[in-house]
């Protein structure tokens, strides 16, 4: 399947995240924060990445940005999952360079669907 990282400094989610992937045959390499997320990408260099917003430190935001500038990891795809909600945060996210974005509370369902359909679109 496919090496997928995870960045959510919410240990509960970033569980819940990497079991629901992990169940359906992918490698999933979990992380607790944006700095830690740019360096497991460029470690690693994962098939997709699933980053909170909202982190201590390097933002998703901010690692996203990284992520982009890094030429080697500027067409990594990338799902923002945040409990930011408003408009204004979903245009701030997709400007940012997300491919995709599912606001928390969110349903792992919904979650390993989108995250099959941008691995599909991207292959």
């Amino acid at each position: 399947m496919a090496r997928i990282l995870v960045a959510d400094d919410d240990v509960d989610i970033r569980e819940l995240v990497e079991f629901k992937l992990s169940t359906l045959g992918h490698d999933v390499v979990a992380v607790s924060d944006g700095a830690a997320a740019i360096d497991a990408c460029q470690a690693e260099r994962p098939d997709l990445a699933v980053l909170d917003v909202m982190m201590p430190g390097v933002s998703g935001l901010d690692a996203i940005r990284a992520i982009r500038s890094d030429p080697t990891l500027a067409d990594l795809p990338v799902i923002l999952l945040t409990a930011r909600a408003q408009e204004t945060d979903v245009e701030t996210g997709f400007d940012s360079g997300a491919d995709d974005y599912i606001t928390k509370p969110f349903s792992p369902r919904e979650l390993a669907s989108r995250v099959q359909a941008l691995l599909t679109r991207v292959r």
